[in-house]
């Protein structure tokens, strides 16, 4: 049986590789552009919302922790 040599990560530190390359074309594709602006402006307001989301949780004392 043969070892594995690759590192593995974590699953919390996955990182994904996007590779763009050009196309020399008459017309842009509007409609992959489009998709892809969708997209980013999804996730854009998917960090905005999570963000305001943790800015407006109440702060929690831990139970049984008084510092009366």
């Amino acid at each position: 049986m043969t070892k594995n040599t690759r590192s593995r990560r974590p699953q919390s530190q996955k990182q994904r590789r996007i590779i763009v390359e050009g196309i020399q074309r008459d017309r842009p594709d509007l409609r992959k552009l489009g998709r892809a602006v969708i997209a980013l402006a999804q996730a854009e307001a998917e960090r905005e919302a999570q963000a305001q989301h943790k800015a407006q949780r109440p702060m929690r004392q831990r139970e049984g922790h008084n510092r009366e």
